[in-house]
């Protein structure tokens, strides 16, 4: 990827509040079956319409309207809900995360990928990331080479970092199920913490089968799509890790689910990501804050990859974390200058 495109949603109510909502992919519709494009002509066609005229001092019974006359839109209603949340904690005059219940942290530990496979480049961007107290939590990104030659790149990584640094890997379902089998046992020894998505989605029970047999825990990323996977997976026993998304969740309301359905199944949750910019990043950390089983932290550094600010006031990233704003609703403000500045034009 060398670019990124956000699908920003603004809702204006009558008394005046604005609330802001992000939908982002990666790479268009390389991840999922929503796009910018189809986002952006879903939420004007169809879902605008309904929201037009409605209370908006009550985002559940809009989102409910939504989900009843329209299928799917994961990521677009994501956006719609956020903006109509960010709204009404604006109209109260709280931070966003105390509609659900209010902060258990004020920062977040942000993780980064390490993505180049050029093993001397990684351990170079990891040294650099700790040397600026940004990041002391790498994963890394493999599956692209055979599993051995895979493996001894993270672990030449991990031993160059030590005790410093947590190093976890996302092996995006490149793995047959015997590639894990080996892959993992072999992770294990290398001192790797985490492992992600090693096999196919919709193999829970060859998840299941990996974990019993490793003790390096075992994250579900791309087979988790919002609360009946998370049950599906909590069912089989499949994983130790939920990797929750807002915006694969259906929503802040649904990756909470996803949270209550962890935390009755003693799954623990990291953070994830679709590299949102600043306006989905924040509201994902708002939910985040809230959380009791946030064990293994997230991996929001989707604004540190972008070269266009379009907060008046950026993010803080420091002391290798995400710090959350403190006023109400999202906390931020958009630079609407910037925003038709960048605006695609059709």
């Amino acid at each position: 990827m060398r670019q990124q495109n956000l699908v920003l949603v603004r809702i204006t109510a009558s008394d005046g509040i604005v609330g802001w909502g992000e939908a982002s992919t990666i790479g268009g519709l390389a991840y999922g079956e929503e796009s910018p494009e189809s986002m952006k002509v879903n939420i004007e066609t169809y879902m605008a319409p309904v929201l037009r005229g409605a209370d908006a001092d009550s985002p559940a019974a809009r989102m409910h309207d939504l989900d009843t006359r329209f299928q799917g839109n994961r990521f677009a209603k994501c956006a719609i809900e956020t903006a109509l949340l960010d709204g009404q904690a604006r109209r109260l005059g709280v931070p966003l995360s105390s509609l659900f219940g209010g902060r258990l942290a004020d920062s977040l530990p942000v993780a980064w990928t390490l993505a180049s496979g050029d093993t001397a480049k990684d351990i170079a961007e990891a040294e650099q990331m700790l040397d600026l107290r940004r990041h002391r939590v790498f994963k890394l990104k493999i599956g692209a080479r055979t599993v051995r030659d895979d493996v001894a790149h993270v672990a030449a990584i991990k031993r160059a970092l030590g005790d410093r640094a947590s190093v976890r890997v996302d092996v995006n379902q490149a793995w047959e199920e015997t590639d894990a089998m080996l892959g993992m046992q072999m992770l294990e020894h290398a001192g790797v913490d985490l492992v992600e998505q090693p096999i196919a989605a919709g193999n829970h029970e060859g998840m299941r089968r990996l974990r019993n047999m490793n003790r390096v825990p075992l994250m579900a990323d791309e087979a988790l799509h919002g609360p009946a996977d998370a049950f599906r997976l909590a069912a089989a026993s499949a994983v130790d890790v939920f990797a929750v998304k807002i915006t694969q969740s259906g929503g802040l309301r649904g990756a909470q689910q996803v949270a209550a359905i962890a935390a009755a199944s003693n799954v623990a949750l990291y953070g994830g990501t679709m590299l949102e910019g600043p306006v989905g990043t924040i509201a994902s950390a708002q939910l985040f804050a809230t959380l009791p089983g946030m064990s293994w932290g997230t991996e929001l550094f989707g604004p540190l990859l972008l070269t266009e600010q379009v907060l008046r006031t950026p993010l803080v990233y420091r002391d290798f974390a995400l710090q959350l704003p403190s006023g109400p609703g999202l906390g931020i403000e958009l630079d609407e200058d910037k925003l038709a500045f960048l605006q695609r034009r059709h």
